[in-house]
């Protein structure tokens, strides 16, 4: 029966459940509709403990420092490097930090493993090009403060504990 045709007559799954005798929901039959609603189990993922949480920080995390970038884009600068520059180069750092922090955001509310570790590796590969484009500009200005090594730190805690999660998911599970 087509999907349209089954949404049509029932609306989801739990309108389904109402009209299906109790065995047939137990079965292969109702696990049948159910993946024809779009309810598909085998995507359904078992996460590793804190999972959610760390997105959910990252998520805050990306999008404060976005905002924090948009409209304080000289103080968040010098606060790192000690250093002037143009806002404009920061303003659009904070708007590519705030168009990832979308998608930590979207991540959060999957329930898709290949879409939970993208978000995990969206993350991964930012924390990695940010942590060797400031060490390499801290290289060439010579100089540590205490700011940019409080950002090196944070930058490879992120890193590690992303990836650790990203690795986590790409397990596969036994089977007893």
């Amino acid at each position: 029966m087509p999907k349209a045709l089954l949404i049509g007559l029932f609306g989801d799954t739990n309108q389904c459940a109402a009209i299906m005798p109790k065995d047939i929901q137990r079965g292969s039959s109702w696990r049948l509709i159910s993946q024809v609603l779009g309810n598909d189990s085998k995507y359904a993922v078992r996460e590793p403990i804190g999972l959610r949480a760390w997105i959910f920080l990252s998520a805050v995390l990306f999008t404060v420092t976005a905002l924090t970038a948009l409209v304080f884009p000289s103080q968040l600068y010098e606060s790192v490097f000690e250093l002037s520059t143009t806002t404009i180069s920061i303003r659009l750092y904070g708007g590519a930090l705030l168009s990832t922090s979308l998608i930590l955001w979207n991540g959060l509310y999957t329930a898709e493993k290949a879409v939970m570790r993208w978000t995990l590796l969206t993350e991964a590969s930012y924390c990695g090009v940010q942590l060797l484009v400031t060490s390499v500009s801290l290289l060439e200005v010579g100089s540590l403060s205490d700011g940019a090594l409080y950002l090196l730190l944070g930058e490879v805690l992120l890193l590690l504990v992303t990836l650790l999660y990203h690795h986590q998911l790409g397990r596969r599970t036994k089977k007893n």
